[in-house]
């Protein structure tokens, strides 16, 4: 039986601010958000990124995956995790940084599931964002600010540059809201977990540095319209008439759906 405060308090694991750890102890929370994460899926490859002592570790494994990839920097907290594997063969254990870690190795449709490092959470995403094709699912803990960023539509308040690259490529939707108090030590920020589906994209030819480099130029100088904020990209007037929208737009008002256009005459590919 793998007793997650056990193993804490023999390793004397001690959640690290450096590495942006944060971890949750309750059993029956950590096997509800395995059940969230597994849902309606039966994934080859599992990968979970900083599981630290295990917890979520060993709720995944108990749903029976056929194969579970944890890639884990922390040296203590990988000898917890060997701890595990002596019980569960389809462990396999990764000592390394994840912002490193090459997941093409591990082949197409991973099934991504983690309780993120909250100082590389949105890094981490942006990474995976531009190999999209190899996720099927990827269900993640973020701090619920970058959550509503994730999930926001032009015109809301959290509308931003990450919003822009998300809702291009993926579906996205919050499965929980989590307090402070779940974790140890407790942040000073609510948490929520996210799923995010690839989707099926309408706009296929438009390339990851074209997208980066639009949104960059107009979230750059978010309170100016965009004839000003596009102006390093060339032709404002024509950028935003190849995607119908009037230059005296901001940023935060502009769709994905014509950042996706603009993006495609910024190609060459619209004109």
């Amino acid at each position: 039986m793998y007793n997650l405060k056990d193993i804490i308090e023999r390793y004397q694991l001690k959640a690290k601010k450096s590495l942006g750890q944060n971890f949750i102890l309750d059993a029956n929370l950590l096997d509800k958000i395995a059940r969230v994460a597994l849902a309606g899926i039966s994934p080859s490859i599992v990968l979970e990124v900083g599981p630290g002592p295990g917890g979520l570790t060993h709720a995944l494994l108990k749903q029976e995956v056929p194969k579970l990839v944890a890639v884990e920097k922390d040296d203590i907290c990988v000898q917890a995790l060997q701890e595990l594997q002596q019980n569960y063969p389809t462990l396999s254990i990764v000592h390394e940084d994840a912002l490193k870690f090459q997941e093409n190795e591990l082949g197409d449709e991973i099934c991504v599931v983690s309780n993120l490092p909250y100082n590389v959470s949105t890094v981490l995403l942006v990474k995976w964002l531009k190999e999209i094709h190899l996720f099927s699912r990827l269900t993640l803990m973020f701090q619920k600010e970058v959550a509503d960023r994730l999930t926001a539509c032009a015109g809301d308040a959290s509308y931003g540059r990450l919003s822009v690259l998300v809702g291009w490529l993926c579906d996205v939707s919050t499965e929980m809201i989590l307090p402070p108090a779940v974790f140890t030590p407790s942040p000073k920020v609510t948490s929520a977990l996210v799923r995010i589906t690839p989707k099926e994209n309408i706009y296929p030819s438009v390339q990851f540095p074209t997208m980066e480099k639009i949104t960059a130029a107009a979230f750059g100088q978010r309170r100016k319209m965009l004839r000003s904020s596009l102006k390093s990209l060339g032709n404002p007037e024509a950028l935003c008439s190849a995607a119908g929208i009037e230059t005296s737009l901001r940023a935060e008002d502009v769709p994905v759906e014509a950042y996706c256009k603009m993006a495609l005459y910024l190609q060459g590919e619209d004109r």
